[in-house]
């Protein structure tokens, strides 16, 4: 695996307020490139033996591979949930200088 491989990861926020502190605190710490928040959409999920139902708001996290651990210690320790969704894909292509851009805004400052 290259560890500058770009990731699209999926976390879902239970609201607009938090999907935005957590989408500035990742491009701020350089652990995104971008953040984009989706409309709010209809979650249904098992939780702790019930059918759950939740407006949530989708939260698409450009990354790299080489920021996933830190990516995910601080969705973590900033989420409002107990157990945030955090699902990274390796996209099969794209557009090679937006790849390019993804990889140079997550690079850690020296």
């Amino acid at each position: 695996m290259n560890v500058r491989e770009v990731r699209l990861v999926f976390c879902t926020c239970p609201d607009t307020a938090s999907a935005q502190s957590l989408a500035e605190l990742l491009v701020q710490q350089r652990l995104a490139a971008c953040v984009n928040l989706l409309p709010p959409i209809q979650s249904v999920y098992r939780w702790q033996g019930q059918i759950e139902r939740a407006e949530e708001v989708q939260l698409l996290i450009k990354t790299c591979a080489d920021r996933m651990e830190a990516l995910s210690a601080a969705i973590v320790e900033h989420h409002p949930y107990e157990l945030p969704e955090i699902v990274a894909v390796s996209p099969s292509a794209g557009l090679p200088a937006y790849l390019d851009w993804i990889r140079a805004q997550t690079r850690e400052e020296s």
